[in-house]
């Protein structure tokens, strides 16, 4: 090689790795997407709406268990442990559980999606709201499924939309417009649902698990349910349910599918009527919301 193809190479070595700088110093790597934990799957599908690719979200109840019996993995809390941010609803699991996660991860940011909305109890029949002053009320007495209302989902996306923006300022718009967009969405199924139910106020409708009281309160229905604190009825509360079915003459017995359904088996049997699964738990939010609604006001069958 002669030297001036030696010294051309040089300078060629060198501009490029200048060059090879510039790009690095002009083009930061992406920040990795916030890590959040929510208790449920419908959560999840919130958070991921609003937060887009800004956002890995993961639920603590997986698909097919059942929130009110859940316990969290070691796997789970281990993931835990990197998260930034963490969505309770009021499950049982969490009141156990929420000192150990903070415990694992100190700067976790706990985010209660009950703040703000009208909780409702859930004995049987009850419909007795309190305001979420005080959200460290028993979960035994107060509906923490609060999603299963439209109108309620929309609060909790836009929690989640000021929650996000706390932790990545510079996403807030991103997160806005994702938010703007999932709530059109939300005000046109609670717009179906209320022109679906505008002729059927008071409607009853049977349940194994009162896990519908905030759809029911947003459309002035009532649910009527088995379950008795969280326990299958007695033979004495059975025959009570079952007379009561007869007089509000009910013959669909709505069930969910992570939950036993010989004592609705029992009633359905008794009233010549059938039962049916619903699943306040799936994760395509809408269109499930709008089929169970159609299920209840018996526009649709299964």
């Amino acid at each position: 090689m002669t030297l001036s193809i030696f010294i051309k190479f040089k300078r060629l070595t060198a501009y490029l790795s200048v060059l090879a700088w510039l790009c690095c110093i002009s083009s930061p790597v992406a920040a990795e997407p916030l890590q959040i934990f929510v208790s449920v799957v419908p959560q999840k599908y919130f958070a991921e709406r609003v937060g887009g690719e800004q956002v890995k979200v993961e639920s603590m109840v997986q698909p097919g268990f059942s929130p009110e019996t859940y316990e969290p993995t070691a796997q789970q809390i281990s993931a835990l442990s990197k998260a930034q941010l963490y969505i309770r609803v009021g499950m049982p699991f969490e009141e156990a559980w929420m000192k150990r996660i903070q415990g694992v991860n100190p700067a976790i940011v706990i985010l209660d999606a009950r703040e703000g909305v009208k909780l409702r109890s859930l004995e049987a029949h009850a419909h007795t709201e309190q305001t979420a002053t005080n959200t460290t009320a028993s979960n035994t007495e107060i509906d923490p499924h609060l999603w299963v209302s439209p109108r309620i989902a929309k609060q909790m996306a836009q929690q989640m939309a000021t929650s996000f923006s706390k932790l990545r300022p510079e996403q807030t718009e991103l997160f806005n417009t994702n938010y703007t967009k999932f709530a059109a969405e939300l005000d046109q199924l609670d717009q179906e649902l209320t022109e679906l139910f505008k002729d059927k106020q008071h409607l009853k409708f049977m349940v194994f698990h009162p896990a519908w009281g905030y759809l029911a309160d947003a459309y002035g229905l009532e649910q009527i349910p088995i379950e008795v604190e969280g326990k299958e009825p007695g033979a004495k509360a059975l025959t009570e349910i079952i007379n009561e079915a007869k007089h509000e003459n009910v013959k669909t017995i709505f069930v969910q599918p992570q939950f036993s359904q010989r004592a609705a088996e029992q009633v359905a049997k008794a009233i010549n009527g059938k039962v049916v699964s619903v699943d306040n738990l799936a994760e395509d939010y809408i269109p499930n919301l709008r089929k169970v609604a159609r299920l209840i006001a018996g526009v649709d069958s299964e």
